[in-house]
């Protein structure tokens, strides 16, 4: 990648952390690099948003259930 693309690219990666820390989704940057080139790879941003999602409810479900006693 030449010097004034790399450049561009982390400027729209600042602006999208930007974005994502005004409506509070919790996103780091580095998660949002990977979102981005997966859909720049063509994947349904809907869908990803949807993964996210899941993912995230998993995360909180399985952090809240009792741990179990061996």
């Amino acid at each position: 990648m030449d010097p004034e693309a790399a450049k561009t690219a982390r400027e729209s990666l600042d602006l999208t952390f930007h974005m994502s820390n005004l409506l509070n989704t919790g996103l780091d940057r580095h998660t949002l690099s990977v979102l981005i080139a997966l859909c720049d790879l063509g994947l349904n941003p809907e869908a990803l948003a949807a993964v996210v999602k899941e993912l995230r409810s998993e995360r909180v479900s399985s952090s809240s259930a009792p741990i179990p006693k061996p």
